[in-house]
C-alpha cells in the first residue's frame, strides 16, 4: 500500500470550503470504490489460470476498498447523516456483480483487461480533476493519493493485457471493447450509488435510472477541465492500441471536450 488512512492530515479538514456538488459526487464515488470485493471475486474466477494475476488482482482490490474507507470518512466529516453501510447495502442490491462467472462478460480474458483499462483510465482522470477543482484540503490529499494509485492500476492492467493479446486480432476488436466499457456509464452502477448515497431509505423518492445517471453525470463533468479530457482519450486510445500522441487522437480528444462542454451545459438545465 503507497498509503493508509493514517497518511491523510484528517485535522486539515475544512468545511467552509466543502461544495454541495462535491460531497454528492464524492458520497456516490464512496460507494463504488467500497464494492471492489465483488469485482475481486469475478476478476479472479476469469483468471483462475494465473496465481501471479490474481495476486495483482486482490492488492487491486485492497487499494480499491481503501479508497472507498477514505471517501466515507471524508463524506462523514462534510455531513454527519451519511450512513455509509446503509447506503452501501442498498447500493449492492442495485449493482449486482456475477461473482460465479468464470468468463469474461468480455468475450475474452483480453477484452477484459482493456476494459479494465478503461475504467482505470476514467478514475485516474476524474480524481486528478476533483483535486485540481476542490478547495477542501482534505479531500486533495485523498483524491491526488487516489489518482496516483488509479494510473498505477491502469499500468498494472496493461501489463497484463500484454499476456493476451493475442486473443483481439484486430485493433479495432480492442477500440470497440474500449468504447463499449465507456458507454456503460449509463448503467446502474453510477446511477445506484449516486441516489443510494443522496437519499436515505425512506426517502419518498423513487430509483429511477436515467435521472441519477443524468445527476450524478452533472456533478462529475463539473470537474473536467480539457487537460484532464485529453489524458483520458490519450489512455483509452492506448488501451485500445493507438498511438497517444497520434492525430486520429488528438482529434477524438477535441470531440470528446466538445461533447463533455455539450453535455455539461444541457444538464445543468435538467439534471437535478
Amino acid at each position: 500500500m503507497r498509503w493508509t488512512l493514517d497518511t491523510i492530515n484528517w485535522e486539515a479538514f475544512d468545511a467552509s470550503k466543502v461544495d454541495p456538488e462535491t460531497l454528492e459526487a464524492v458520497k456516490a464515488a464512496s460507494l463504488v470504490e467500497a464494492n471492489a470485493p465483488d469485482y475481486v471475486s469475478y476478476l479472479c474466477n476469469v483468471f483462475q489460470d494465473s496465481p501471479e494475476i490474481q495476486a495483482d488482482i486482490r492488492q487491486w482490490g485492497r487499494e480499491e476498498a481503501q479508497h472507498g474507507q477514505a471517501l466515507a470518512r471524508w463524506a462523514s466529516l462534510a455531513d454527519s447523516s451519511f450512513d455509509f453501510d446503509s447506503a452501501l447495502a442498498r447500493f449492492r442490491a442495485i449493482q449486482g456483480i456475477n461473482v460465479d462467472a468464470l468468463e469474461s462478460v468480455r468475450g475474452s480474458r483480453a477484452g477484459e483487461l482493456i476494459a479494465r483499462c478503461v475504467v482505470e483510465s476514467g478514475t485516474t482522470s476524474f480524481y486528478t480533476a476533483i483535486k485540481d477543482a476542490t478547495r477542501e484540503p482534505c479531500l486533495r490529499q485523498i483524491v491526488e493519493y487516489m489518482a496516483g494509485d488509479e494510473f498505477a492500476h491502469y499500468g498494472l492492467f496493461f501489463k497484463s493485457y500484454r499476456r493476451y493479446e493475442s486473443e483481439l486480432s484486430s485493433r479495432w476488436q480492442r477500440l470497440r471493447i474500449a468504447v463499449g466499457r465507456i458507454n456503460e456509464a449509463d448503467d446502474d452502477e453510477l446511477s445506484g450509488a449516486f441516489y443510494c448515497a443522496n437519499y436515505a431509505a425512506e426517502s419518498d423518492v423513487a430509483y429511477d435510472r436515467k435521472r441519477f445517471a443524468d445527476a450524478y453525470q452533472k456533478r462529475a463533468l463539473g470537474f473536467y477541465e480539457r487537460r484532464h479530457v485529453e489524458r483520458l482519450v490519450s489512455m483509452v486510445a492506448k488501451a485500445g492500441g493507438f498511438k497517444p500522441q497520434g492525430w486520429p487522437v488528438r482529434a477524438a480528444s477535441a470531440i470528446a471536450w466538445y461533447y463533455l462542454s455539450f453535455r455539461r451545459r444541457q444538464l445543468i438545465r435538467t439534471a437535478v
